[in-house]
């Protein structure tokens, strides 16, 4: 199984932070997934910042928890994955502290690394659709509900800087 550089993997302080601004500096980071043992990266283009409580479109309004977003929830750094239009997968990463329901969702990213293997994963769709939008992007990578929960700097799929 191919592991993604540990060293270079953002720490729970970077997603500590107030959502809006985790989502700006997440632009132009580098989202690397090993998810069944093939490599693959892209940088980070476009995010979407959801505020929680008082934010309606965030899954977290006005606290409406239950178990399908318990996840949202949680520490900062952990992965919030949901389904969307019951048929794709949605990443995205909780910020600031448990229990405010805040996160980022990753929205698209420049392609870089194993573009064949998101070839493969996409169907064949052209390079410029392989990444463009938050159900593409984790289709590419290898991405689903089972990542939902887990801490991001402990998964198959991580967050780094550039080098």
């Amino acid at each position: 199984m191919t592991q993604l550089r540990r060293a270079a993997t953002l720490p729970v302080a970077f997603f500590s932070r107030p959502t809006e601004v985790v989502a700006a500096d997440l632009l132009g980071m580098i989202l690397g997934s090993s998810v069944g043992g093939k490599r693959t990266e892209g940088r980070i283009v476009e995010t979407e910042a959801y505020l929680g409580y008082d934010d309606p479109a965030s899954h977290g309004y006005r606290h409406r928890r239950h178990a399908r977003n318990e996840a949202l929830f949680g520490p900062p750094g952990l992965w919030y994955v949901y389904l969307s239009y019951g048929m794709h997968w949605c990443a995205n990463l909780v910020c600031q502290q448990a229990g405010l329901a805040s996160a980022v969702l990753l929205r698209a990213l420049e392609p870089l690394t194993g573009i064949e293997i998101m070839r493969r994963r996409r169907g064949g769709v052209p390079d410029r659709e392989l990444c463009s939008g938050p159900g593409k992007l984790t289709q590419a990578l290898g991405i689903s509900r089972d990542l939902d929960g887990c801490r991001m700097s402990r998964s198959e799929v991580r967050v780094r800087r550039p080098e």
